[in-house]
């Protein structure tokens, strides 16, 4: 059986963009190494993509966050430029954990799934939640070293809520 890697919206506006933070591009090097790993291991590597539209602002999550972000096509929505050139099946998500991803882990045939990227607190306790909910026997990791949250402390509360959840973090 194959290991799985989620790759969770290393987007441009995340790293160095809009929402972007010194810790999420000082992950960067790392989820770089992780992808490499897997792909060198024949294993399967997938991308989450915070995907908004024009109009996000008058969206819920848009009036609670008024900042435009991961604009479908912009260059903030991309991937960060030392991540795009990997081969990986994209979901693009309008809200924070993807239904149609978790839908894909639990159809696979993986002896694990383990999630890296942004934001710890958000979209990766978010995904790994719904991995978790439509798969619940397969083990679901979270590597703690490349990811990174809002804040370094609501990356760590994100982490203990993870493990409280049988999400193993690593």
């Amino acid at each position: 059986m194959k290991k799985l890697l989620v790759v969770v919206d290393m987007q441009k506006d995340f790293i160095d963009g809009s929402l972007g933070t010194r810790e999420a591009e000082a992950i960067v090097p790392a989820v770089k190494e992780k992808i490499e790993a897997y792909q060198r291991a024949g294993d399967e590597v997938v991308f989450t993509l915070d995907t908004h539209s024009d109009d996000y602002l008058n969206t819920q999550e848009g009036r609670n966050l008024p900042v435009k972000h991961c604009i479908k096509g912009t260059d903030g929505w991309r991937l960060h430029e030392e991540l795009e050139m990997y081969e990986g099946k994209r979901f693009e998500k309008g809200t924070f954990g993807s239904v149609e991803c978790g839908q894909y882990v639990a159809g696979g045939d993986y002896e694990s799934a383990e999630l890296v990227g942004l934001c710890t607190d958000i979209c990766v306790i978010s995904n790994a939640m719904v991995i978790k909910a439509m798969a619940q026997e397969l083990t679901v990791l979270v590597d703690k070293s490349c990811c990174a949250g809002v804040t370094p402390e609501s990356h760590q509360n994100a982490l203990k809520a993870m493990e409280m959840c049988q999400i193993k973090v690593v």
